[in-house]
């Protein structure tokens, strides 16, 4: 829908709940399609009022997304129930990953793929996945024309760009980016017992992991709730960017380590290698040895590793953020034209 005076195309971005520590990348991700798109969208922000947790919060942010419907609707993201009242000729619904599903089984199971895939997938105009891995679990869950699922990356933040540092051979610095299960920091304190280094982890605290930290006898740093800037730090500070995690939606650790100029290890399963491409070394996640193995000869082999570090500066220009925003563009216009 466009008027006179202001041609640009409404479309609501449908938000989760902002938490106080922690948020989700997901904001930032489209934060900057706005801005991208600023002269050709009027864009309104519709924050959720409650967590996603019972059945009446999800109720009544349901009922109040209703009520912010424009000429778009986006989902953008855990919030995918809303789709059940949002029009359907009008509604985008971005699907990040489906780790969900892989993790429970049962009536649980079951309540989560019809609330947060097979519903908001059948009533979308369109569904967005990260990945083409990820566009690939959603139709394991969902029947549905392929065509459907339009595949859109994440754009790498300009944030992040190259910064020259010596590599510490003697004692690298491994930065680790979260500390959910699916990360897999277990095993890869495994794969670094006896390792000169120091494991710097950017995630929520663990008891049981410090434990096992102290007992392998790593050098380690624990952090949380960093604000970007410090975050953007910490890449700069690394010697090497460690996402041995055996499931990811996508993986922007891999795309920012490259950007800074790291070399990046992760896994060889799901979106990882889509989104690395050449320019990562990839292990096993599952294989402790594996993982060992590419963290040895990422510190030992200097021609290797700089070859890493150039093909991974290539490799962040496939995700460019003004290309991706424009693909964002193509499915509003479309929207906006046929309604």
């Amino acid at each position: 829908m466009v008027n006179k005076r202001d041609p640009r195309i409404r479309v609501a971005f449908f938000h989760r709940k902002p938490r106080g520590v922690g948020n989700y990348s997901v904001e930032f991700i489209f934060a900057d399609v706005r801005k991208r798109l600023e002269s050709k969208i009027e864009a309104r922000l519709a924050y959720s009022k409650y967590e996603s947790l019972g059945i009446f919060p999800r109720v009544y942010n349901g009922l109040e997304a209703m009520g912010r419907q424009t000429t778009v609707n986006h989902v953008t993201g855990d919030i995918n129930y809303l789709g059940l009242f949002l029009s359907r000729n009008k509604t985008i619904q971005t699907i990040l990953d489906c780790v969900r599903l892989s993790n429970t089984t049962g009536i649980r199971h079951k309540i989560l793929k019809f609330f947060w895939v097979e519903i908001p997938v059948k009533r979308a105009k369109y569904v967005t996945a990260i990945s083409e891995s990820t566009k690939n679990e959603i139709l394991k869950y969902v029947k549905c024309d392929p065509r459907k699922i339009v595949v859109i990356p994440v754009a790498i933040s300009e944030r992040f760009t190259f910064k020259e540092k010596p590599f510490n051979a003697a004692c690298p610095r491994i930065l680790q980016l979260g500390a959910a299960p699916n990360k897999n920091i277990h095993r890869l304190v495994e794969a670094l017992q006896g390792i000169p280094c120091i494991l710097d982890i950017v995630g929520k605290h663990d008891e049981a992991l410090e434990a096992l930290l102290k007992e392998k006898g790593l050098n380690y740093e624990y952090s949380w709730g960093l604000p970007d800037e410090a975050i953007l730090a910490k890449y700069e500070q690394a010697d090497i960017i460690a996402l041995a995690s055996t499931y990811e939606g996508f993986g922007m650790p891999i795309l920012e380590g490259q950007a800074v100029g790291r070399p990046v290890l992760t896994s060889n399963i799901l979106s990882m290698p889509e989104v690395a491409g050449d320019a990562a070394c990839l292990v096993d996640p599952f294989d402790i040895a594996s993982i060992r193995g590419g963290v040895t000869r990422i510190i030992k082999d200097n021609v290797y590793r700089e070859d890493l570090v150039k093909k991974g500066l290539i490799n962040i220009t496939r995700f460019d953020p003004e290309k991706i925003a424009l693909q964002y563009f193509e499915l509003y216009n479309e929207i906006a034209n046929r309604n």
